[in-house]
C-alpha cells in the first residue's frame, strides 16, 4: 500500500474515449472459441454514450474459461473476464475493505470533486466511492468492458482505455488517483511512467492511493518451504508473466512515487491470511473472508499464463492448484500474502 501527493498546473478536460479500431476479420480457431458480444455502452461525462467496437469485446474460452480476446493477443491481461471472475473481484474488495477498516480512501481528502479508478475490474470500489461522494465525479478506466456493473450512480463513469498507454488526461484535475491490483496488466517498462502520468494528473495537494499484492506466499511460523504447492504456484506464476510484468512491483511503490516527485510517500506492508489462521480476531476475520478469494485466485489468476505459456498439462495444473488449495487452508502452515 503507498500514498503520496503532488504538485500541478492545470488545463481544460478533454474527451478521453478514443474511436476505436474495427476488430478482426478473420479468427485464429486454435487460439479456443471465439465469442463476439454485442455492442455495449460505456458512458462519457462530455459526449454521452459511446458504443464499444467489438475488438475489445469478443472473448475466447480456454479451459472453461472466457477471457478478454484484445488482451490475450496483445499480451495485456491474462485472468479471465467472466461471472465466476466478477464474483472473486467482488470477494476482494470486501476483503480489502475489511483490512483498511472499511475505509475506501485512506489519505485525508476532503470533499473531492474528481477521482479517477485506475483498472476497476468488477467496479466494486468504483461504485461505492461514487455513492459515498454524491457530488464527485468519478471516472474508473479499465482495458475490459465485460465486468463493468450494469446499474451505477449518476456521478460515475466506466471508461475503456489501456493503462500502457500515456494518459491523455489534463493535468491538475484529480483530488485521488486510486490504483489498485494493477500489475497483471500493466507492462513492467510502463512503471515509472504510469507514476509519472498519475502525479501529473493530480490537483495540488491531491493524493494518489495505490494498492498491489505481491504473490510470493509467505509463512508466519517459517514452515512454508520450496517443496509447498503454494510456493511452488508462486514461483511459477511470477515466472510465466516476468518478461511481460512487474509482479514484485507492490515492494517498489514508494522509491516510484517520491521519483514522480510526489511528497508526503507513505508505505506499508500488511499480511494477508489466505486463510482464518490467526490468533489475533480481526485478523482471522479477514483471514477467513480473504479464503473464499483465494481459493478461486489460485486459478483463475494462473490457468491461462501456467497452460499456455509455461505449458503445464491441464493435469498438472489442476494438481498443483488443488494442492496449494489445500495449503492455504492449513492452520499449521499460517500462509499470507505481501500486501
Amino acid at each position: 500500500m503507498a500514498l503520496g501527493f503532488p504538485p500541478s498546473a492545470g488545463r481544460p478536460f478533454h474527451n478521453l474515449l478514443k474511436k476505436l479500431d474495427d476488430g478482426p476479420d478473420n479468427v485464429d480457431e486454435t487460439a479456443g472459441m471465439y465469442h463476439e458480444l454485442t455492442d455495449v455502452d460505456v458512458r462519457n461525462p462530455e459526449s454521452g454514450t459511446v458504443a464499444l467496437d467489438g475488438a475489445y469485446l469478443a472473448t475466447i474460452s480456454h479451459q472453461g474459461r472466457e477471457f478478454q480476446k484484445y488482451s490475450i493477443d496483445n499480451r495485456i491481461y491474462f485472468a479471465p473476464v467472466d461471472e465466476e471472475e466478477i464474483e472473486r473481484l467482488d470477494i476482494q474488495h470486501k476483503v480489502f475493505n475489511k483490512v483498511f477498516d472499511e475505509r475506501l480512501i485512506f489519505p485525508p481528502v476532503v470533499q473531492p470533486r474528481r477521482i479517477l479508478d485506475c483498472g476497476y475490474g468488477s467496479g466494486a470500489w468504483a461504485v461505492e466511492v461514487a455513492e459515498q461522494y454524491p457530488q464527485c465525479e468519478v471516472i474508473g478506466i479499465d482495458i475490459t468492458p465485460h465486468m463493468k456493473p450494469d446499474d451505477t450512480p449518476e456521478n460515475l463513469w466506466l471508461q475503456l482505455d489501456d493503462l500502457n498507454r500515456t494518459f491523455t488526461f489534463p493535468p491538475n484535475y484529480f483530488d485521488l488517483v486510486h490504483s489498485r491490483m494493477v500489475a497483471s496488466g500493466l507492462n513492467q517498462q510502463r512503471w515509472p511512467r504510469y507514476v509519472r502520468d498519475i502525479a501529473r494528473s493530480l490537483k495540488r495537494g491531491g493524493w494518489v492511493q495505490m494498492v498491489e499484492v505481491y504473490f510470493n506466499v509467505q509463512s508466519d511460523n517459517g514452515t512454508i518451504t520450496d517443496q509447498h504447492a503454494l510456493r511452488q504456484w508462486s514461483t511459477k506464476y511470477v515466472r510465466s508473466l516476468e518478461d511481460l510484468k512487474d509482479l514484485r512491483i507492490g515492494m517498489r511503490l514508494g522509491t516510484l512515487l517520491s521519483s514522480a516527485g510526489l511528497v508526503d510517500v507513505e508505505t506499508k506492508m500488511i499480511p494477508l491470511p489466505l486463510s482464518g489462521w490467526s490468533s489475533d480476531p480481526r485478523m482471522r476475520d479477514i483471514g477467513r473472508l480473504n479464503r473464499d478469494n483465494i481459493q478461486k485466485l489460485l486459478s483463475s489468476l494462473a490457468i491461462y499464463p501456467f497452460v499456455n505459456r509455461l505449458h503445464m498439462s491441464r493435469e498438472e495444473f489442476s494438481v498443483l492448484v488443488a494442492q496449494a488449495r489445500q495449503e492455504a487452508d492449513n492452520p499449521a502452515l499460517k500462509a499470507y500474502f505481501p500486501l
